[in-house]
């Protein structure tokens, strides 16, 4: 089985985050961090060389691949910033938010934004909430 292409590391998100050149990407990183700790309630942890993700969840693909994978995070890229998020039953469940969130581009399970400034981060927020409330929800051993 091949191994994930981008395992969760040892490496410091501070170190990562404060490396990125452009001030105002660094920022965003910043707020985004504290989002998604704030909804996840896990701490950041570095995926790969460039992904911030937070908690994971294990998938299994129907031709039997798997692997782990952050419950939300993001990655501040030269041309954007990448939002990683679970779109569940495809981006349309999220349409409400969406078409009233600002500038933005949607690819499977991401979204790219260039700057924080050009959406609405109440509208971002609930994305992400909605998006990682499906690895969220307690299961019957959280009830002990």
């Amino acid at each position: 089985m091949p191994e994930n292409k981008t395992p969760e590391t040892n490496a410091s998100v501070e170190d990562f985050i404060n490396a990125v050149p452009d001030e105002v990407k660094r920022a965003d990183a910043w707020k985004l961090v504290e989002i998604m700790s704030d909804i996840t309630g896990q701490p950041p942890r570095l995926w790969g060389p460039s992904i911030v993700g937070f908690g994971f969840h294990h998938y299994t693909y129907a031709t039997g691949h798997e692997g782990d994978m952050p419950i939300a995070g993001f990655s501040p890229r030269k041309a954007a910033i990448t939002l990683y998020l679970n779109s569940g039953s495809g981006w349309e469940a999220h349409a409400d938010l969406l078409e009233t969130k600002g500038k933005h581009k949607l690819g499977k399970g991401c979204l790219y934004i260039k700057r924080l400034s050009d959406v609405q981060i109440d509208r971002l927020t609930e994305l992400i909430r909605r998006s990682a409330s499906e690895y969220l929800k307690p299961t019957p051993d959280d009830a002990d």
